[in-house]
C-alpha cells in the first residue's frame, strides 16, 4: 500500500528527530565514555583523548546542530542567539583542541617519541589548522564587507561547506585515535564497533543537515 505525501513527509520527519536525537546523545555520551576510560589526572597523556572529544565529538557537533530547524536545543531562540552560542562553541572546540595537540606534542616530547609518523597523528594535526583557518574564515560572516566581491548568501555557503569538510575531519581523527594502541587494548569486541560508530552517526546527521540547508536555498533562489 503506497503512502501518501504528507505521511512520507510524517516519516521524514521523525526519523530525522530520532536521529537527532541520537546526535545529541552520542555528541555527549561519547566524551563521557572517553574521561572515564582516560582518567584525565592520571597521566599528562590523560587530558589529550578527552579534550578531543570533547572538541570534536561535544562542542563542535552541538555548536552546528544548533542551526538544524528539527533538532537544534535553541529552536525558540533567534538566529542571532544562535550565532553566538555557535561562535562560543567552535570557539571553545578550538581552544580544547589546540590543548590537546599542544598536550600529545609536549608528552611524545617528554618521551622522546617522534611526532605526527602516523595516519592518527597527521590527520589531527591537519584537523587543527583546519579547525583555526575556519574560525579565521567565520570572521568574514561578522564583517563581510571586508569581501566586496562576494554576497553574505554566498559567504554563508562557503562557510557551511567548509565547516562540514573540517567536521569530517575531526570525525576521521577521532576514529584513527580509536585505532590507536591505547583504545584497543581498553576497548575490545563489540565495545570497539560501537564506539566507532559514534562518529559516523553524527557524521550523517550534520550532513544531512548541511545538504538539506543548501537545496532549500536553492529552492528559494528560484
Amino acid at each position: 500500500m503506497a503512502l501518501t505525501a504528507e505521511t512520507e513527509s510524517r516519516l521524514y520527519r521523525s526519523l530525522r528527530a530520532a536521529a537527532g536525537a541520537a546526535a545529541h546523545l552520542v555528541a555527549l555520551g561519547f566524551p563521557t565514555a572517553v574521561a572515564v576510560l582516560a582518567r584525565p589526572g592520571s597521566s599528562l597523556f590523560s587530558w589529550h583523548p578527552l579534550l578531543m572529544a570533547l572538541a570534536f565529538s561535544f562542542l563542535m557537533t552541538e555548536a552546528l546542530l544548533i542551526f538544524s530547524p528539527e533538532i537544534s536545543l535553541l529552536r525558540s531562540f533567534s538566529r542571532k542567539v544562535k550565532v553566538r552560542v555557535h561562535w562560543a562553541l567552535q570557539l571553545l572546540a578550538l581552544l580544547c583542541a589546540l590543548l590537546g595537540l599542544g598536550i600529545i606534542t609536549y608528552n611524545k616530547h617528554l618521551n622522546g617519541k617522534a611526532h605526527f609518523v602516523t595516519w592518527h597523528g597527521l590527520t589531527g594535526l591537519l584537523t587543527v589548522l583546519y579547525a583555526t583557518g575556519q574560525c579565521a574564515g567565520g570572521v568574514l560572516l561578522l564583517y563581510p564587507k571586508l569581501m566586496k566581491n562576494w554576497t553574505l548568501a554566498k559567504l554563508k555557503l562557503y562557510h557551511a561547506t567548509s565547516g562540514l569538510v573540517g567536521y569530517l575531519l575531526g570525525c576521521a581523527s577521532l576514529m584513527l585515535g580509536m585505532c590507536s594502541l591505547w583504545f584497543t587494548t581498553s576497548v575490545t569486541s563489540v565495545s570497539w564497533y560501537l564506539a566507532m560508530l559514534c562518529p559516523l552517526l553524527t557524521s550523517l546527521v550534520i550532513m544531512n543537515q548541511v545538504s538539506n540547508a543548501y537545496l532549500y536555498r536553492k529552492r528559494s533562489q528560484h
